[in-house]
């Protein structure tokens, strides 16, 4: 059996710490909501793959959550050297086929993961689009450095450049269907995820006529 890894990169819920653009419209508490109910939707996205799965927080290890999971906290300077470090860490312990997700979709469920395993049995990259320029999910058979070196993170041109340089480079990658992440208020009302829910709706609402 090839050996296969989810990695997951969630930020610890820190208030005024996540979601700071969507804080902008309401508020560090109305952020720091939307984000836990966020990890909620990643945390059932991955819980009944029997795939080995290792969860990196951003600042510290908390026990509590992801019990029972492989945890460490991400190492680098920038987002790619995070990831890349990550990678690099799964495939010196012998993964051959590895995915990288974040922890901010409001859509993202178990199918998207297995068909990114999948891609990468025909390809050597695989990608999860988002829809304002970057990707969601990352996955690859072996560790490609320039995909997190020199990129415009948080830019609208981060994976047309990085497929540019794929395709430069002879590697045959594989797109997923692309997903929206909740980076503004217009992001997050838009979103089923948001219409659906009308508890979070309630709770930011309270907290909107508390402000004002």
């Amino acid at each position: 059996m090839t050996k296969e890894l989810i990695i997951v990169f969630v930020k610890n819920i820190k208030l005024g710490k996540v979601k700071t653009r969507l804080a902008k419209s309401i508020g560090n508490q109305g952020a720091f909501e939307v984000y836990s109910e966020l990890v909620k939707i990643t945390e059932t996205a991955i819980k009944n793959l029997l795939i080995d799965k290792r969860i990196y927080f951003s600042d510290a290890i908390i026990d509590t959550k992801w019990e029972n999971h492989y945890k460490a906290v991400q190492k680098g300077e920038n987002l790619g050297e995070r990831m890349k470090n990550a990678f690099i860490k799964g495939f010196e312990d012998g993964y051959e086929k590895i995915v990288l997700i974040g922890s901010d979709l409001p859509d993202i469920n178990s199918n998207h993961i297995e068909n990114g395993l999948q891609a990468l049995n025909s390809n050597n990259v695989v990608f999860g689009p988002a829809i304002d320029g970057g990707y969601y999910l990352v996955g690859m058979t072996k560790i490609y450095d320039f995909i997190f070196d020199n990129k415009p993170w948080s830019q609208s041109n981060l994976l047309e450049i990085t497929l540019e340089e794929l395709k430069e480079n002879s590697i045959s990658f594989s797109l997923l269907e692309p997903l929206n992440d909740i980076d503004t208020f217009e992001d997050l009302e838009t979103s089923a995820f948001y219409k659906s829910n009308i508890e979070l709706q309630q709770r930011i609402q309270q907290l909107n006529d508390k402000a004002y």
